[in-house]
């Protein structure tokens, strides 16, 4: 209930930032707050940290992550093939610049669900219904994959697959964390926003 309370909250700022921009044709809102909060509290808006973990081990095509966190934040840490769009720059300027590409599944996330939840919920308010969010953000992500440990004597093969998946992913995320600070600083170069980035999914 209190994250319906945020997301409430935050739908009715985000209302109010809509009402003090110039709208385009890019700009045009297209949902009511209410509908919105009921999309955005649909399990379809939304993909676990192992779904989401899938993707990245699959190399998915029709995937693109986008890191809402500040720049600073993303430069410490982030889920492999995430592109860094901070917040305000989401908001702030022509959602079409980041979700062109309507045959791709785009994934936001932040710390947690509340600022990814606005964001997708302001992204379909203007027509963008190619847009999700990481339920947890990347603290569940993080606890769910990369602080992952298997616990028990037998396990199945359901089971036995998913901590696989979790493993790989988590060596991904982090092998890019133990990066020395110049190669960082390099990857980073490659992994901000271009138009060209987005051709290849999650990488």
């Amino acid at each position: 209930m209190e994250t319906r309370k945020q997301i409430t909250v935050l739908l009715f700022l985000m209302s109010l930032i809509l009402a003090l921009l110039p709208l385009t044709a890019n700009r045009s809102f297209k949902g009511s707050p209410a509908g919105l909060l009921e999309e955005v509290l649909q399990s379809e808006a939304s993909f676990s940290a192992d779904q989401v973990a899938g993707f990245i081990v699959n190399e998915a095509a029709d995937v693109q992550l986008f890191d809402l966190r500040p720049s600073g934040e993303y430069g410490k840490a982030f889920i492999p093939g995430a592109v860094s769009v901070p917040y305000a720059d989401f908001i702030r300027t022509d959602p079409d610049i980041w979700l062109r590409d309507r045959g791709k599944r785009m994934i936001l996330y932040s710390s947690d669900d509340t600022e990814a939840a606005a964001a997708m919920a302001f992204a379909r308010g203007l027509g963008y219904g190619n847009t999700y969010f990481l339920k947890g953000g990347i603290d569940e992500w993080i606890e769910t994959v990369s602080d992952t440990e298997f616990e028990g004597v037998r396990i199945t093969a359901r089971e036995n697959a998913l901590l696989e998946t979790r493993r790989r992913a988590a060596g991904m995320y982090n092998e890019l964390r133990s990066l020395p600070d110049s190669l960082k600083v390099k990857y980073l170069e490659t992994r901000k926003f271009s138009a060209r980035k987005l051709d290849g999914g999650c990488q």
